[in-house]
């Protein structure tokens, strides 16, 4: 029998709150950015695992640094004049039985082929210096996740999730998903800062957009191209939600002054802004201060048996599917031991605010996902679930 405990608090859901906060770093960030180059390399180092010796082995690689670079933005042109650093840290298993793994080439060739895939504007060899500084891994975490069967936790640590997402929450997070994926301006980057108040029923989305200077002729171009932003975005916010969402892009810039959100490769990376991992948003993509969260880093830890990573994901897996069953709101809280299996977490916490009659249906899902934990590894290889 797992230790599940399930509650039903007597609380106000969020959207019937007065006030809300929502944010989320887009993934051109700099703090996104280390995120989504520490999960690269764990996938890379992974897969290279499995094709040697037909398992995972241990590593967690969530220790990427990045110092920003200088640059020199003007219209229609512009230059890098110092590289982005950035730092490849962490442990992983560098010799199996006297054979040599290329655990640093590997991180090297991960982490620029993520660049090189996500960020069209910086030239991977000009625009960025890569160190690699990975070691191994101790040897009292690398025999706990030696264990055989059910992998052992380790970490002591937790994982937190809730759903569904809130009005605020969705736009927030949709929003830039829109803006770097589908809104189709070239001269919009990848570093989009999305921070959403909802003040009763007025939303309020204020968004940071670092523009790229090679496709804006002038100051009038610039202005246009942020009209048309907030134009685009209206119509696909009005697919989500008939309500009044007032948008403001850019508010920092001046334009008598010139001093613009004007950039050369599409992210505040290029002069001087410095990202870390876990820094920026939680595993379901959103930084959110009205609901609980978990200050673990997910992008870069191990797949097999660290919680900071499994815990997270798991959460929200188990929260998204008891909502799915008619519940108000769900919040998700499981705690793990150092060595101890990872699916019987010394404590599985639901709280439920709604339906009192979906307790049973809720207990069998949190046991159900809990059973099958170790799906989540695959999962992450596959790279289908969010970390960031």
């Amino acid at each position: 029998m797992r230790n599940i405990v399930l509650e039903f608090p007597d609380e106000v859901p969020l959207e019937k709150q007065s006030v809300e906060l929502v944010e989320r770093k887009g993934i051109g960030h700099p703090d996104s950015i280390c995120d989504g180059i520490a999960e690269s390399i764990s996938r890379a180092l992974s897969k290279e695992y499995m094709q040697r010796h037909n398992e995972i082995l241990h590593h967690n690689t969530d220790q990427v640094e990045l110092v920003g670079g200088g640059a020199k933005p003007e219209f229609g042109a512009g230059e890098i004049t110092r590289p982005i650093y950035i730092l490849l840290s962490g442990r992983a298993t560098t010799i199996v039985e006297n054979e040599e793994i290329p655990v640093g080439t590997i991180a090297i060739e991960a982490a620029k082929k993520y660049i090189s895939e996500h960020f069209p504007n910086i030239d991977i060899n000009s625009h960025v210096e890569i160190e690699e500084k990975l070691g191994h891994g101790s040897s009292d975490l690398r025999h706990v996740f030696a264990q055989k069967g059910v992998p052992n936790s380790n970490d002591t640590s937790f994982g937190v999730s809730f759903a569904p997402l809130s009005l605020t929450e969705k736009l927030v997070l949709e929003s830039e998903k829109y803006i770097t994926g589908k809104m189709g301006m070239k001269e919009v980057g990848q570093d989009i800062k999305v921070m959403g108040v909802r003040n009763n029923d007025k939303i309020t989305l204020t968004i940071a957009a670092a523009m790229v200077s090679k496709y804006l002729d002038d100051l009038d171009h610039y202005k246009s191209a942020i009209g048309d932003m907030n134009t685009k975005l209206k119509d696909f916010i009005a697919g989500i939600t008939d309500k009044d969402v007032e948008i403001h892009i850019n508010t920092g810039d001046d334009y008598e002054k010139g001093s613009l959100f004007l950039t050369v490769t599409g992210t505040s990376a290029e002069h001087g802004d410095d990202g870390s991992v876990g820094r920026g948003n939680r595993a379901n993509g959103l930084i959110t201060p009205y609901r609980p969260m978990s200050m673990e880093a997910t992008a870069g830890k191990n797949p097999v048996n660290h919680v900071g990573k499994l815990y997270n994901i798991l959460s929200n897996k188990i929260a998204e599917e008891i909502a799915g069953e008619g519940a108000e709101q769900v919040y998700v809280r499981l705690m793990s031991q150092i060595g101890k299996p990872i699916d019987q977490p010394l404590m599985a916490s639901v709280q439920i605010i709604g339906d009192k009659g979906i307790e049973n249906k809720a207990r069998e899902i949190t046991d159900r996902w809990l059973e099958k934990v170790t799906d989540v590894t695959q999962m992450c290889l596959d790279g289908v679930v969010c970390t960031f």
